[in-house]
Formats: C-alpha cells, structure tokens, sequence
C-alpha cells in the first residue's frame, strides 16, 4: 500500500536509526502522533515540556547521531524554539516536526487557535528559517523528495531541519517516486589537492607540531578518522572545554585541556610554543580559548572546519572535514615531536570540618567515572569542576558550553539514556538549572532507565555569583526545594536518594552507587562560593570584562 505523508516522513527517520519521538501532543499534530504510536517500531515519548522535549532530543542525537522532535504548530514549536536553536549552534541534526492546520485553513487565513489572530500562518515557519539549515512544507507531491533533500542537509551540515506537515495532508498518499540515496557533498578537487600539499608541507618542516581535536570530529561520526590521523602521525593532541573526551584521555599521545592561559598553564606553554597547530574541528569561542586568553598566531595554526579550511590566513573554501581527514590519514606518516605528561585532579582532599568542598568533590567524582559512562554536566559549577577531570576510556563526556542554556542538561541525560539504554548515565547539574527543566526526571521513571543524577546545592546561582559584581543580590537566589524528595513526588519508585553534606557521606554513596543496579538521586549540599580553581578564574576574568561592555 502506498505510503501517508506522515508514514513516508516516519520511514525515512527510523532509516537513520531514530527509534524515538520526543515532543508534546497537540491537536493539529494529531496525525504526527497518532502515526508514531501507531507504528510498531517508533515510541511517542511524550515529554512535560516543548522545551525539555528539544533538550531531550539534543542529548538523543549527541549519542545516535540523529533525533526527531514533534510539536504542534506555533504554541509547541515556539516553546521549542531555544533547545532547537541550542542544536543549531552545537551542530547537531534534529528533525522538527510541526503538525500545522489544515492547508484549507491556511488558504482561507481563518482567525484561528494557536494564531496571532491575523490570519497569517507563515510567520512561525518564516521564524524557524534561522534556526534550522533547511526547511519545508511537506504536501504529498513533494514528500519524497523533499524528505531527501531535508536528509542531506541535515548531515551535510549537522544542524536541525523543520518540517511543516499541515494536517489534512498528513493522512494523504504520496505521489510514488524513486527514492535518491542520501549522498554528502564533495570537496572541490583542486582545493582539496591545494590544501592536502599545504598541510603535508607544513608540518614535514615543522619542529614541534601538535593537534587540538575539536567537537566537530564527534559531530561528523569522524572519531575513528581522528583517531588514525594520531596513531600515523603521532602528534601529541590537547581539547579544548567544549570538545572534552572527543578522543579517549587514556591516550598516550593526549596532553589535557587547553584553556588559553585562564588555567593548566604547563599546558597553554606547551601548544602556545608550537609552531604549527592542526586543529580539527574545535570553535574558537570564549570558553574554549580561555575568554580569549589563547595565544595562538595565524602563522602557526592550521584550522581544518566543516566545509572549509583555513591556513596563513587564507580561507579554501568546499573543503569538506570528512573527506579531508581521510585522506590525511592515508598521506601522512609519523611526525617527530616533544610533548608533555596530562594530570588529572589527583587525590581527594578532605578538610577538618568534613564540608564537601571542590578539592573533594571533582577529584572524587573522577574515581567515580568509568569506562563506557555517559557523563552530561549542566553549563555552571559542575561541569566546570570536572573540566580538568582525567577521563576513562570510552567515556562521553557532554556538555552544552557554546550555548549555554541552563536548564539542558536534565532533559539531554534523558534523551542520552534512551539513546544508550546499556550504558550508565551520569547526570551533573546544578539546583538553579536544574530547578528550570526538573520535571523530566519523571520520564526516566516512566521509561524504565536508571539514571544517576547528582544536583549540587550551593544556595543559588554560583557561576552568576562569582560574574556579577554584587553576587549577593537576591536575583541569584532560588528557592530552596527537599531535592531529595523530589523523585517520590514525581512518581520515580525505588530510586535510591540522598542528601550528602559531607566528605565521608559523599564517599559512602558513591561506594553504594558501585554496588547497586538503581537509579538514584544525590542532593550535594556545599557551602554558597564553594567553586573549582577554573570557576574562580573565569569569574575573576568576565567580572574584570564587564565594565568594559558597558561603556
């Protein structure tokens, strides 16, 4: 039988490997929801929020590569809106799916529900265009092969589609046609030669090279590319914040976190007195360099991105990253270089008092992790103390530091956990961003995972505290909560949940936590300014910063 609109759509993403839908039901995405539960291989997630759904959908697609989201037209996909433009700037694909009103509606400009009264039912779609790399209302003429060049877009650019269903031909079959294979787009020849000659050229005359792999290499499924790029060559390798455990830590040629010269200052001597630095696919934004403190010349530095590739300035665009690396790995052989030995945290320090500080905490929890965890750190305190953290092996270690919403990391460890349901997810936030999207722990309940969620409670907003110049001010404040009750009340049975504000009550859990197959929920109670060494220096630098953007 000839495929629906929406059974066609729902095809096409369950041969990406997407298995669940996560959104809110909503009466012009009926259709939408009523295929999903129909079908027998997709599961409607049904989260309590737009918003937590596109965060849940971003934690889904950093571990599968791919997520869908469903929402109904303009209510449900504004809600959505900052988790999806989330995913655009941290490169990952996620099909949107908007249930919108009947196209006779449409036509007719009827005032209707879920309008601004206008009867203009394009300005919400004209919204998305900015946040998604391509976009389109789907009829049963174009399905097919709107689909397809949705696909490719989506992965030639890792960034989120839109894909307006209205509702009446939801339901309709689709005019049959062929099916394109999806098919990335190719490098120019001649720059690519150009630049291959370029960089083998480069680093043969180089005396002390090194590589700084970047997020992109997790983002284009390139890891194992990258990781025979440094097996040929050699090179010794730092990350930078953002980019953290793209390539295993227990690697011996991997030096540790580069942070401009904010922290790790053994290690900012050590690329900064490189005089050439490939770096693979890492953004050079504020965190990641430091807040700018990197010293890194454009003579030195080789920056190999998604389409386009940059050397001494000059900028050889159609240079695709995935074609480049492999060839790469092919051309170069071992390139002689210095390097230096990467420190963890060390061991856990205790104070008489017993109080949990950072100098506990971070290096505790870094026994904690093991090999194979899912680690997703909320943007603030707590994944700033775990930056310099010392992964095992095959650990995925996600934060959102490029945009930066507090409030993702809930709902992404979700999104993590039904995207590796076999692997331990670790969850680390922060109460105040935790306190924006906490309701979603719920669907770990409904949903038979095991999360192990950890929410530090410092009696607010840390990171705002230590930026701003009155921290005391009440607006970094938040309400105090019994976290430790929080899972009962939402309907999550035979968790295991605790309030630690101690060392050696922090230590016992984590003791347990090795022993037994639960999920649990730990409050961690430390004092208000309790921070880690990059916390405190951050702060110093954006409160040093601030006065001068106010001028």
């Amino acid at each position: 039988m000839i495929q629906t609109v929406i059974e066609h759509v729902l095809s096409r993403l369950q041969s990406l490997g997407i298995n669940d839908i996560f959104g809110v039901a909503g009466d012009y995405a009926f259709p939408i929801n009523d295929a999903v539960c129909a079908s027998p291989n997709l599961r409607w997630i049904g989260n309590c929020n737009e918003l937590n759904a596109a965060y849940a959908a971003d934690g889904y697609a950093r571990l599968k590569g791919a997520a869908a989201l469903a929402t109904t037209f303009a209510v449900g996909e504004l809600s959505a809106l900052n988790g999806i433009a989330g995913a655009y700037a941290e490169r990952l694909p996620i099909f949107h799916l908007v249930g919108m009103p009947a196209s006779h509606i449409q036509e007719n400009q009827a005032i209707m529900h879920h309008t601004l009264g206008d009867g203009d039912f394009e300005v919400f779609y004209k919204v998305a265009q900015s946040f998604s790399c391509a976009h389109a209302i789907l009829t049963p003429e174009n399905c097919v092969s709107e689909m397809t060049r949705l696909m490719t877009q989506a992965f030639a650019q890792r960034r989120p589609v839109y894909i307006g269903i209205p509702a009446d031909l939801a339901v309709k079959r689709i005019v049959v046609q062929n099916i394109k294979p999806l098919t990335l787009p190719s490098s120019r020849p001649d720059n690519l030669k150009k630049v291959i000659s370029l960089i083998v050229n480069k680093l043969s005359h180089s005396e002390s090279p090194c590589a700084l792999l970047g997020s992109l290499i997790s983002r284009f499924d390139l890891v194992k590319e990258a990781e025979a790029f440094i097996k040929v060559t050699q090179l010794p390798y730092a990350t930078m914040f953002m980019d953290k455990g793209v390539l295993n830590e227990t690697h011996s040629q991997y030096i540790g976190i580069y942070n401009g010269h904010l922290m790790n200052p053994t290690i900012a001597e050590f690329i900064d007195s490189c005089d050439c630095i490939i770096n693979i696919g890492a953004v050079m934004s504020d965190v990641n360099t430091g807040f700018f403190t990197a010293d890194l010349h454009t003579n030195n530095m080789i920056h190999i991105m998604d389409n386009y590739v940059v050397i001494d300035s000059t900028v050889y665009s159609d240079v695709y990253i995935y074609e480049l690396l492999s060839e790469l790995k092919d051309i170069l052989t071992f390139i002689p270089s210095n390097s230096i030995k990467v420190h963890g945290l060390g061991e856990p320090t205790s104070n008489d008092n017993g109080k949990i500080t950072s100098h506990y905490l971070y290096p505790r929890f870094e026994k904690f992790i093991k090999q194979n965890d899912i680690v997703i750190a909320d943007t603030g305190t707590f994944s700033m103390g775990l930056g310099f953290a010392l992964l095992p092996k095959e650990v995925s270690f996600q934060t959102q530091s490029l945009w930066a919403s507090i409030g993702w990391a809930t709902p992404a460890a979700l999104g993590a956990a039904l995207a590796a349901p076999h692997r331990r997810v670790i969850l680390a936030t922060g109460e105040g961003s935790h306190q924006l999207t906490a309701q979603e722990i719920s669907l770990f309940a409904r949903w038979g995972l095991k999360p192990l969620i950890f929410v530090l409670n410092n009696d607010g907003y840390l990171i705002e505290r230590l930026f701003c110049h009155e921290p005391e001010t009440y607006y970094n404040d938040v309400h105090p909560w019994n976290y430790a009750q929080l899972p009962a009340a939402l309907g999550c049975k035979n968790w295991y949940c605790q309030k630690v504000t101690t060392c050696d009550e922090l230590n016992r859990v984590l003791n347990t936590l090795e022993r037994i197959d639960t999920a649990a929920y730990i409050e961690i109670i430390t004092d208000r300014y309790e921070a880690s060494d990059l916390l405190r220096a951050m702060g110093k630098m954006i409160k040093a910063e601030i006065p001068k953007h106010l001028k």
